[in-house]
C-alpha cells in the first residue's frame, strides 16, 4: 500500500532546535556534573538497590554512544575521587562498542582491533594479538551472549586466524570462567583450549630447547632491538621470547585447571608438568642474573654475529653492553610464572626509575639508556615509545606482584603512580583518547594515529585495571570473593557497583566519613544489596561467596540484516545516496556515530520530503525487532535525528505497518539504539521511512533486523564436526 505522509507526519513530533534550547541544556548538564562533583548524587536508599546512580554517571560521562540504557544494563558502574579515571573508564567501555561487531547470523559478534578492517585481519576484523586484553575488558560486560560469542569465534568461525599473532586465548577462557563461573562455556571452549596449544606447539615448539619460539614482528612489536639487529627488523630474530612462553605456560596452567574442574585428572596433570617445565625453562635460559631480568634469547644464528641461544646484547654488534632490557620482561608475573623467593623480582626496580622505564607518559618499552633506545616518529617501532598493549601487560604483572608475592621492591602506591600515568597519556585535545603508541615524554600520538583505522584503539584493557587494581576485585574459582584495593589510601571515596561476578551482583566501596554512601564508614562489600565483608581501612578483605548457577540462556535473535560477506543478499536500498555517503555502512555489523572517523549514511543534499531504507532477504524471513542507530550531530552540522519514522515489512504482496510496535525510546533519538519490536511477522524485506526535521538532514550508523531462525546444525571448520547452535 502506498505510503501515508499526512498520517505519519501528524504523529511526528516538534523538535525546537533553537540555539536558546541548546545552550539551556548545555547548562543542564554543566549543573548535573557540577552536582556530582561535589558529591551530590542521587543515591538509592532502599535495601538492594543500586548505591550508584548509574543514569545519572552515565548521562554525564557518555559522549558518542549515548545509549544510557543500554551501558546501564550491561557494565558496572564506577566513580572516585580522580575525575580523570572515571572518564577514562567510561571512554574505554564506549570505545568497546566501537570495535563491538556482528559478524554474520552463524557467528554472532566479535570485536576488531582497528576500526577499519586490515588485510592481515581475520574474518570481520577481528585480531588474534589483542584478544586476551580484550578478554579481559569484556568478561565484565553483563551480556554472556556477547561474551560466549567471542569465545566460540575463534574457533567457530572460518577465517578467524586464531594463531596469526602470539596470545593466551587459554588463559583468557579460565580468566572468563573465574568471573562468570559460567561452566557450560568453559565445557565448550575446552577443547579449543586443547587445539590452540596444540598449534603452538606444532608450530613453534623447539623439541630440543623445550621452549617456545617466535619473532617480535608476531608478538606485535616489530622493529624492537633485537630484530633491528637483524638483516630484517620487521621478521628477524625468531628467538625464545618472554611473552609467548609465558602465554603457553599460562594457557597449560588453564587447561589443567578447566580440565581438573571436569574430572579429567590425567590431562591435568599431563598439562601440569608441562606447565611447570616450561616454567623452569624461562627461568633457566631468560633470566640474566647480571642484569636481573628475563630477556629474549635468539633461536638461530644470524649473520650479523647474534649467535643462537644467547641473550640480547651477549653477542653480536653490542655483545657486552649492561642493557637490552624491554618492558617485556615483566610479561612472567602476567600470570605469576616466576617462583617467589629466588629474587626474580629484583628485575621490578627498573619500571619505577626514569634511568630506565620511567617517563611522564611511559612506561617505555625499552629502557632509556639502551644503545638502540628510539622514539619513533612514526609508526610502528617498539623500541622506546610508550606501547599501552605492553603498559597494560606491565600494569597487570605489577598488580600480581603486590597481591601474591612477598616482596618490597613495589608498592601499591607505585601501582597508583603507573596507572595515573597511563590514565594522563590516554588524551587527545583534553579529551579521553587512545591510538596506537604514543611519545613517552610529551604523550602526543602523532604517527601512531591514522585516521580511521587507529583511532581508539582497542589493543589494550583499561576497565580490567580499574576493576582488578584500583577497586582490587580479584577473580578467583572458587566460592571465595578476594578484594584488596590499591587505590590511595587518602582518597575519600569510590564506588563500584552492579558487577556481576559468580552470578551475584556485587557493590564494593570505600567511604571514609560514611557520608557519602551512607552504607557506614570505611570499606564494604555488598552482595545484592547485603553486605558481606566490611573494614575500617583500605585493606584485603576476604569472603566466601557461593556461586549462583548461571542462567539458561534464553532463546536468540539473530540480525538478518548483516552482510559482511557482501554477497547479493540480504541487499540494501537507500532512496538517496550522494557520492560522499555509503550505504554500505548500514548493514556492516558495526555502529558508532563520529563525523570523523564516519560509519555513516546520510540524506545531505536530498530532495526528498521523506527519504528510506529498505533491506531485502532472498527468502521470507521471521522477523520482531527493528533497530535502528540514528546520528545526531552538533547543532553546526545539517545532520540530526529524524523527526519521526515508520516500519514497514513486505508480505511478498504488499507493504505492511508493522503490527503492535513498541518503540524503545519513545520518540527518535541519536546517538543511541532505537529499538522497535512487535509480534513475530514473516517477510522478505523491510522498509524503514525516515522523516526529517524541517530544515535539516538525517543519517544512520546501522540497520539491524532481528529475528528467530530455525534451529540447525552449524558446522565447526576446525575439527570437521558439525555443532547443535542457536
Amino acid at each position: 500500500m502506498p505510503w501515508r505522509s499526512d498520517e505519519l507526519r501528524e504523529r511526528s513530533y516538534t523538535h525546537d532546535r533553537s540555539d536558546g534550547l541548546r545552550a539551556m541544556m548545555r547548562r543542564a548538564v554543566k549543573q548535573a556534573i557540577v552536582l556530582l562533583a561535589l558529591g551530590v548524587v542521587a543515591l538509592a536508599r532502599t535495601a538492594g538497590a543500586q548505591v550508584l546512580d548509574s543514569r545519572t554517571l552515565l548521562a554525564a560521562h557518555l559522549e558518542d554512544n549515548r545509549d544510557v540504557d543500554w551501558f546501564a544494563a550491561r557494565v558496572p558502574i564506577f566513580e572516585s575521587a580522580d575525575s580523570a579515571i572515571d572518564a577514562t573508564y567510561y571512554y574505554r567501555w564506549e570505545l568497546v562498542t566501537k570495535h563491538l561487531t556482528y559478524g554474520s547470523p552463524e557467528t554472532g559478534y566479535t570485536f576488531t582491533e582497528f576500526l577499519d578492517r586490515p588485510f592481515w585481519s581475520g574474518a570481520y576484523g577481528s585480531i588474534s594479538c589483542p584478544l586476551g586484553h580484550q578478554f579481559d575488558e569484556i568478561r565484565w560486560l553483563n551480556d554472556p551472549a556477547i561474551v560466549a560469542d567471542f569465545a566460540r569465534y575463534w574457533f567457530e568461525t572460518p577465517g578467524a586466524r586464531p594463531r596469526s599473532y602470539s596470545n593466551w586465548y587459554g588463559a583468557a577462557m579460565w580468566g572468563l570462567y573465574q568471573v562468570s563461573r559460567d561452566s557450560a562455556l568453559l565445557h565448550r571452549v575446552l577443547p579449543y583450549m586443547k587445539r590452540q596449544y596444540a598449534g603452538w606447539v606444532a608450530e613453534h615448539w623447539d623439541a630440543t630447547h623445550r621452549m617456545f619460539h617466535w619473532d617480535g614482528l608476531h608478538d606485535g612489536m616489530e622493529r624492537n632491538i633485537n630484530s633491528r639487529q637483524t638483516d630484517d627488523i620487521d621478521t628477524g630474530a625468531d628467538g625464545f621470547r618472554p611473552t609467548l612462553n609465558s602465554y603457553m605456560y599460562a594457557d597449560a596452567r588453564a587447561i589443567a585447571r578447566a580440565s581438573a574442574l571436569f574430572g579429567d585428572r590425567a590431562t591435568a596433570t599431563d598439562f601440569d608438568a608441562r606447565a611447570d617445565s616450561l616454567r623452569a625453562r624461562v627461568e633457566d635460559e631468560l633470566w640474566d642474573e647480571r642484569r636481573t631480568f628475563f630477556l629474549h634469547q635468539a633461536a638461530h644464528d644470524d649473520t650479523t654475529g647474534v649467535r643462537a641461544l644467547t641473550r640480547t646484547y651477549e653477542t653480536g654488534k653490542y655483545a657486552g653492553n649492561a642493557h637490552g632490557r624491554e618492558l617485556i620482561g615483566y610479561v612472567p608475573w602476567q600470570f605469576d610464572l616466576p617462583e617467589e623467593g629466588k629474587g626474580y623480582e629484583r628485575a621490578w626496580r627498573f619500571l619505577m626509575d626514569t634511568a630506565y622505564f620511567l617517563a611522564p607518559y611511559g612506561p617505555t618499552t625499552t629502557e632509556r639508556h639502551d644503545p638502540q633506545f628510539y622514539i619513533s616518529p612514526r609508526c610502528c617501532w617498539w623500541s622506546g615509545n610508550s606501547w599501552p598493549y605492553a603498559t597494560t601487560q606491565a600494569l597487570d604483572a605489577m598488580a600480581n606482584l603486590v597481591n601474591d608475592y612477598r616482596q618490597r621492591v613495589v608498592s601499591a602506591a607505585d601501582w597508583m603512580r603507573l596507572f595515573g600515568i597511563y590514565t594522563r597519556t590516554q588524551r587527545k585535545v583534553g579529551q579521553p583518547y587512545i591510538a596506537e603508541a604514543a611519545n613517552p615524554d610529551n604523550g602526543s600520538w602523532e604517527g601512531h594515529d591514522t585516521p580511521g583505522h587507529s583511532n581508539h584503539y582497542f589493543h589494550s584493557a583499561y576497565v580490567n585495571l580499574v576493576i582488578t587494581g584500583v577497586v582490587g576485585l580479584r577473580p578467583r574459582a572458587d566460592d571465595s570473593l578476594v578484594v584488596n584495593p590499591l587505590a590511595p589510601r587518602d582518597w575519600p571515596f569510590f564506588a563500584l557497583d552492579n558487577v556481576r561476578y559468580h552470578g551475584r551482583r556485587l557493590t564494593i566501596l570505600w567511604d571514609r566519613t560514611g557520608e557519602r554512601y551512607h552504607r557506614g564508614r570505611g570499606l564494604a562489600i555488598l552482595a545484592d544489596g547485603r553486605v558481606i565483608a566490611r573494614a575500617p581501612r583500605l585493606e584485603r578483605l576476604a569472603v566466601r561467596l557461593e556461586a549462583r548457577p548461571a542462567l539458561a540462556p534464553s532463546p536468540r535473535l539473530v540480525n538478518y540484516a548483516v552482510n559482511n560477506s557482501k554477497s547479493t543478499y540480504p541487499l540494501v536500498e537507500v532512496s538517496y545516496a550522494p557520492l560522499r555517503t555509503a550505504a554500505g555502512v548500514l548493514d556492516d555489523g558495526n555502529y558508532w556515530y563520529s563525523i570523523a572517523p564516519p560509519n555513516r549514511w546520510t540524506t545531505i543534499g536530498s530532495p526528498n520530503e521523506h527519504d528510506t531504507v529498505t533491506i531485502r532477504f532472498d527468502t521470507a524471513r521471521s522477523i520482531e525487532r527493528i533497530v535502528l542507530y540514528p546520528l545526531d550531530d552538533s547543532a553546526a552540522s545539517p545532520v540530526h535525528a529524524p523527526a519521526d519514522y515508520a516500519i514497514e515489512t513486505w508480505d511478498g504482496g504488499r507493504w505492511t505497518v508493522a503490527p503492535n510496535e513498541t518503540r524503545v525510546p519513545r520518540r527518535p533519538a541519536g546517538h543511541r539504539a532505537n529499538i522497535v519490536s512487535f509480534p513475530p511477522v514473516a517477510a522478505s524485506a523491510v522498509r524503514v521511512i525516515l522523516v526529517p526535521v524541517p530544515g535539516s538532514s538525517l543519517g544512520l550508523s546501522e540497520v539491524e533486523v532481528w529475528g528467530r531462525p530455525r534451529a540447525r546444525a552449524r558446522r565447526d571448520t576446525t575439527s570437521g564436526h558439525s555443532s547443535y547452535r542457536r
